[in-house]
């Protein structure tokens, strides 16, 4: 195959509609009891759709749910703090602000690969210690408003460049809160993420340096330059973050010199062309489209088609599959070994989770008698699969760790 022709099929995968399509394929082989790994049984989506609809009314009553995203991780007892930082802000325009939360979001995100079950921040406004992705959402933040990301100390509410290419594991693990008694799973993967990014930036400054220095919130210029009578759709952003940050994550699969991210091997997904086996999941891209929606609707910019991404192929939304008895494990043995991201066996569980994550929702809207506009698939995650994965976890096993045992590097879940 020729190297434009490979790189067109590179492409290809670096969407949210490939993820969908090669998910469901993978689901359709596992209904016909041919994966290696799993077994499926649909007998048990009824009552997954009911333990979240369930879960959804406990957390909001009234069903007005808001997006699956970041922002929810920096609010705490009802006080938004990011909120209520930037709502004291003197925003030049509504991009000023734009532009920081994209800085906030963008850092936030990239810092929220699994924590491990024992690490904990220690808030010093409530005193409480909060572990996982709300204690990195509430670590992050503060790291965000006292200028950990910022080179100019004259505006701390940013992240550049600069200062992210020559961040240092002591900046983080200071921030963080991480000693020997509160050890952080892929503390140098996350710093070298960051610094990767920085760098990446500077690279691009005509993507985003178009105001300021080279900086994260460059990319609401790109992306507002792309909306159409104000209107932008959804997986635009995704897209967007594939091809120009692509580059960032560390080296794993690459085709026609195009580094595929977020994107693994399965034995079962057999093609006749260079995307052959691949199968790609960008989870951590689509948490960050997910999380520059609001943002966008914030500067006037109308985000369109959210469920034209997928739902997260993490370890609480494929948890829940696991511990309610949808995804059986062939060999019973496999939930005691722990087993890499790139392994056959993990990808065929990510990939089953983002297909199954369509049939509860259209499950959940069935019962509710709505449709994908009035509950997108943002909101039924948000109310939701995430938070039931992570409610079954805690009722079966002691540290709420998921039922397939993951080593991490800190840069996929």
């Amino acid at each position: 195959m020729s190297s434009s022709s490979e790189t067109t099929a590179a492409l290809s995968l670096l969407n949210a509609g490939a993820v969908r399509e090669r998910a469901h394929r993978l689901l359709a082989i596992g209904l016909e009891d041919r994966l290696p790994n799993f077994r499926v049984h649909l007998d048990r989506m009824g009552a997954t759709a009911e333990l979240v609809l369930e879960t959804t009314r406990k957390a909001y009553p009234s069903l007005a749910v808001p997006f699956h995203s970041r922002w929810r991780h920096f609010s705490i007892n009802g006080v938004d703090r990011w909120a209520a930082l930037a709502d004291r802000i003197a925003w030049q325009d509504p991009a000023t602000r734009a532009r920081a939360e994209f800085d906030l979001a963008m850092v936030s995100v990239f810092l929220d690969a699994g924590a491990g079950p024992s690490w904990r921040y220690h808030d010093p406004v409530t005193g409480s210690a909060i572990g996982r992705s709300e204690g990195l959402g509430l670590a992050s933040l503060a790291m965000f408003a006292g200028g950990a990301f910022s080179s100019d100390p004259r505006q701390p509410l940013r992240a550049d460049a600069d200062a992210l290419a020559n961040l240092s594991v002591t900046d983080l693990e200071r921030g963080m809160q991480v000693s020997d008694a509160n050890p952080l799973v892929g503390i140098d993967g996350r710093v070298n993420l960051l610094r990767s990014l920085g760098r990446l930036l500077a690279s691009k400054p005509a993507v985003f340096g178009r105001f300021d220095p080279p900086r994260p919130g460059g990319l609401f210029d790109r992306l507002a330059s792309l909306a159409e009578a104000r209107r932008l759709a959804a997986p635009t952003i995704l897209s967007e973050l594939l091809t120009e940050l692509g580059p960032i994550w560390p080296s794993r699969l690459t085709l026609g010199g195009i580094a595929l991210g977020d994107c693994w091997k399965h034995p079962m997904l057999t093609t006749g062309e260079a995307t052959s086996q691949l199968m790609p999941l960008h989870k951590l891209s689509q948490w960050l489209a997910y999380s520059l929606i609001e943002p966008l609707q914030n500067a006037g910019i109308d985000v369109t088609d959210i469920d034209g991404l997928t739902g997260l192929a993490e370890y609480r939304n494929g948890g829940l599959f696991v511990d309610n008895g949808v995804l059986a494990f062939r060999d019973e043995g496999d939930a005691l070994r722990e087993h890499d991201v790139a392994s056959p066996l993990v990808v065929e569980w990510r990939g089953l989770t983002v297909a199954l994550l369509d049939r509860v929702a259209e499950n959940v809207r069935r019962h509710l008698g709505l449709d994908a506009n009035t509950l997108p698939l943002a909101k039924i995650l948000e109310g939701g699969t995430w938070a039931a994965g992570r409610r079954l976890a805690r009722e079966r096993r002691a540290d709420a760790s998921p039922p397939v045992r993951i080593i991490s590097d800190g840069t996929v879940f």
